[in-house]
């Protein structure tokens, strides 16, 4: 179990990992802050992230099963016991938890159990006359996020008083709190891109509405019209990756360390010009 000491900043939004631990192979878990924040900001950062955490990260789970020695899911099917680490999984795929009970076998047989695994979120529950060439449907809890919390600390008087939100998330070992945590916040970020754009789609509305169509924005016509917003958005937490950029300006930005659109409204467009490969009709 690692455990750090908390402490607040009062100039910068930051977040932190203040404890994490590994309960077994299929339950992990995490507590995270985020600091410091306004009145109010905790709460609805609180109930995103966990509806996101809990809603939209997607799992892969087995679906269904099926064997020709079997009659029915309940069949008794030999001597022994057959496990998780029985199964025969390609290189993609990788077992949580091989000591995972999959039967107990009462005479020698040999045993063939083919699986379908699916990957989806949220959870899938068998239909009773959903079988298929004598496979048999299982129901399938997609989400790797067992569970999620969110707590407040508020400090500070009157018009200071400033909180901590602390999010706490255990996982079912197919991935760590952290990575939960990082995947929740960019489906959460993607959720809200088409946002961003409404101005421009207005702007485009009105112009077609009384000249005609709007020429094409060029990326520097873009970066001028994301330098005159920069105060209204956090740009440091909306990446370059979830825009439609050519592969080639893309790679540009990547090879120099421009990953969000924070980075790229710091360089001037003299600065991206000494990009090696960067060319002014971008």
């Amino acid at each position: 179990m690692v455990r750090e000491k908390v402490t607040v900043s009062t100039r910068t939004l930051q977040w932190k990992c203040v404890e994490s631990r590994v309960d077994n192979k299929r339950l992990c878990y995490g507590r995270f802050i985020l600091s410091p924040l306004i009145k109010g900001q905790a709460d609805t950062i609180g109930i995103a992230m966990r509806r996101a955490l809990l809603g939209e990260i997607e799992g892969t789970c087995i679906t269904r099963a099926k064997s020709e020695k079997i009659p029915h899911e309940y069949s008794t099917i030999g001597p022994g016991y057959v496990t998780a680490q029985d199964i025969i999984s390609p290189p993609s795929v990788e077992i949580v938890d091989n000591t995972q009970h999959i039967a107990r076998l009462t005479e020698p047989i040999d045993l063939c159990i083919g699986l379908q695994i699916e990957r989806n979120r949220g959870y899938s529950i068998k239909r009773p006359n959903n079988f298929q060439d004598g496979s048999y449907p299982l129901d399938a809890v997609f989400m790797p996020v067992r569970n999620a919390n969110h707590s407040i600390h508020s400090y500070g008087n009157g018009n200071e008083r400033q909180e901590i939100l602390f999010l706490e998330i255990w996982t079912n070992g197919s991935l760590t709190p952290k990575e939960a945590l990082h995947e929740a916040s960019r489906n959460l970020i993607d959720l809200f891109i088409p946002f961003l754009h409404a101005e421009e789609e207005t702007l485009h509305l009105e112009y077609n509405r009384h000249k005609g169509t709007l020429p094409p924005l060029t990326f520097h016509d873009r970066l001028a019209k994301l330098r005159k917003n920069k105060k209204e958005i956090e740009l440091k937490y909306i990446f370059i990756d979830q825009f439609e950029l050519p592969p080639r300006i893309y790679n540009c930005l990547k090879r120099c360390n421009i990953h969000t659109l924070l980075d790229l409204l710091n360089k001037s467009q003299k600065d991206l010009m000494k990009i090696e490969d960067f060319r002014i009709e971008d």
